[in-house]
């Protein structure tokens, strides 16, 4: 049996993309397997939102070529390189072509290097799959988006917004629920967008997901606040659903209006403020995350403490912190880039504000008595589940306890999770 080995950068939409392909192959008889030196073939699902993130492949993929492994590369780099004359000896599948994993798996061990990087849209729903994680299914919404951030090169390999069909998505979780899936990612560049090219919207979606029988709960991925906004009440009434995550992954990047306009996207930081306050005051217990990249390049000091303020003032649950990276081919690439170490500076400065803010927002759950449906194993002897919040609960315990809902009390807590103990 043919060995096949992945590697998975990125996001929730790559991982997604890798286990359809794993799914894909093991279907035709592949072996898919976690050990590369063990591997007949590596499939290097990429990832080019950062640069140490490309760095990291780059390191990766000469080790791969010294030890003369045959090589698929797969995901945003490939698509959105330029010059592929660099792979020409690996095989290379974009992201719009993952339904064709099989035959560029075969033509690669046979010797043949392929290049399939054609952009023609398509579901990747209802194929078969191999789950990262048996109790999570992964959905994708959307491909694409209807941005144009001056910083993103992920628009490169993704392309434009091109929305599955309600009923599709549907289906494919009916199915994944069947099997014993407990909790769905609803996941996509931009959820917010999804439905625009087909005369929908994200609320509907969710209303048609719960209508699905049987246990499970939803998590929505991020959405951009401009089209939050054309459906702020509807949005909210879903997020009210039992199976519904009380998460909302909204980004702002900036507390700086001049800069949110300078990197192109299309709201403002009083935009963000209302959709928060609204959510807050109808759903008391929503977790807020957001993104902030510091030292975007026309970030002047003065506009770094806007986010200071702002983030003071929203006080968010959780914060995804990026230090700016200059992406080739990206129009903030041709700005008068801001030096490393003041980069440096304000990430750690706002990474200290952070941990702060969500440590004490965390306290404040100490004593809580709920549910918490567990998906993963954590270090000695822990297991980790989240709440209808999303809150990330810690136990510890010698029961197996994996795709289990169970009783906790929460008794102590970090910056980033709940620690807690089983009920009897």
């Amino acid at each position: 049996m043919v060995k096949i080995h992945f590697i998975t950068q990125g996001c929730s939409a790559n991982v997604a993309d890798t286990e359809v392909m794993a799914g894909l192959l093991k279907e035709e008889g592949f072996e898919i397997v976690d050990d590369f030196l063990n591997a007949d073939l590596i499939v290097f699902n990429t990832c080019t939102v950062k640069g140490p993130t490309e760095s990291f492949f780059k390191k990766k993929l000469k080790q791969f070529r010294d030890l003369k492994k045959r090589i698929v590369l797969a995901g945003c780099i490939p698509q959105a390189e330029k010059n592929l004359e660099q792979f020409n000896d690996c095989s290379i599948i974009g992201t719009y072509q993952i339904h064709n994993i099989v035959d560029v798996v075969e033509e690669t061990l046979n010797g043949n290097n392929v290049v399939l990087i054609a952009r023609e849209n398509k579901s990747r729903l209802n194929l078969p799959k191999v789950r990262k994680n048996d109790y999570i299914e992964i959905v994708p919404a959307s491909h694409g988006c209807l941005g144009s951030c001056t910083f993103c090169k992920t628009k490169f390999a993704r392309g434009n917004l091109f929305s599955y069909p309600s009923k599709d998505i549907v289906r494919h979780i009916s199915k994944a629920v069947k099997e014993g899936v407990n909790e769905i990612w609803l996941t996509s560049q931009d959820m917010s967008a999804y439905g625009k090219d087909i005369e929908t919207n994200l609320p509907k979606l969710i209303k048609d997901i719960v209508s699905i029988p049987g246990y499970f709960k939803i998590r929505v991925g991020m959405a951009n606040p401009d089209y939050i906004l054309d459906f702020l009440d509807e949005l909210i009434w879903a997020f009210k659903e039992e199976k519904v995550y009380k998460f909302l992954h909204i980004p702002i990047q900036s507390g700086s209006n001049k800069v949110i306009k300078e990197m192109n996207r299309n709201y403002s930081v009083e935009d963000f403020k209302y959709i928060v306050k609204r959510f807050r005051e109808e759903i008391p217990e929503i977790t807020i995350a957001t993104d902030v990249i510091c030292g975007y390049p026309t970030e002047k000091k003065e506009d770094f403490e806007e986010t200071i303020k702002l983030i003071k003032e929203i006080r968010p649950d959780v914060i995804n912190i990026s230090k700016f990276w200059a992406r080739p081919g990206t129009i903030a690439v041709g700005l008068k880039q801001i030096s490393g170490a003041e980069i440096k500076k304000r990430s750690a400065r706002l990474t200290r504000l952070f941990h702060k803010i969500a440590k004490e927002n965390n306290e404040k759950w100490i004593g809580w008595k709920g549910k918490a449906f567990f998906t993963e194993e954590g270090k000695e002897g822990s297991f980790i589940g989240r709440n209808s919040s999303y809150r990330q609960i810690v136990v510890k315990t010698q029961e197996f306890i994996l795709g289990e809902e169970k009783e906790v009390e929460v008794v102590d807590c970090s910056s980033f999770d709940l620690k807690a103990r089983l009920l009897e």
